[in-house]
């Protein structure tokens, strides 16, 4: 029984340790990879779909493709870190990232569903709330993360009530409108993690 409780405690400091350490695995080159896709993916909009609003499919195709890709570089990179760790507080730190930012896509998924199935007037709304939903993903992340990433979830955060407030009628799908906020957003956390992650570990 002292040996379960031994145990147990040792599992909750370890996890305590994550918690307080700072996540490494988000690097710069996946960052700023993804707000180039985010900058391609708008010209693709702005030449093959015309009319997002009436080829709905055509732009979450595009846009879903565009996040599959980001996502999985982040993923890849994560992945390869953690299995090369010697230490397992890297791979409790892994998890716990993906566990905090996980929620806010499988939000933005299930409100996609919701919006395009059951409310198809409204799909304007999709790229403003896609970039909340980001915002919120990376504020529950940020006790993991260094302290300027604040700062970039506060701009996904402005970037989508402006794309709400301002991105309707003639403007709704405009593709600039998920480009532009997504390509500056993930460059500027690409500088982030390298100022203050990449750095200083390079120039040793």
């Amino acid at each position: 029984m002292e040996l379960r409780e031994a145990l147990t405690q040792i599992t909750e400091i370890r996890l305590q340790m994550a918690r307080t350490e700072v996540f490494r695995g988000y690097r710069a080159v996946p960052a700023a990879f993804s707000g180039l896709v985010a900058l391609l993916a708008s010209a693709v909009q702005s030449l093959a779909v015309q009319d997002p609003v009436q080829q709905i499919n055509a732009y979450l195709g595009l846009w879903i493709g565009a996040a599959v890709i980001s996502g999985m570089s982040a993923v890849l990179e994560m992945g390869v870190r953690a299995r090369n760790a010697t230490s397992p507080l890297t791979r409790e730190l892994t998890f716990l990232a993906m566990e905090q930012f996980c929620p806010c896509l499988v939000a933005g998924a299930l409100v996609t569903i919701v919006v395009v199935h059951s409310a198809p007037e409204s799909v304007w709304i999709l790229p403003g709330l896609w970039q909340v939903l980001y915002s919120l993903g990376i504020f529950a992340s940020c006790r993991l993360l260094p302290r300027s990433m604040f700062g970039v979830a506060v701009f996904y955060l402005m970037t989508g009530l402006g794309t709400l407030a301002l991105m309707q009628g003639q403007r709704a799908l405009n593709p600039w409108a998920m480009g532009l906020p997504f390509c500056v957003g993930q460059l500027l956390a690409a500088a982030v993690l390298y100022r203050t992650l990449e750095r200083d570990h390079d120039a040793a």
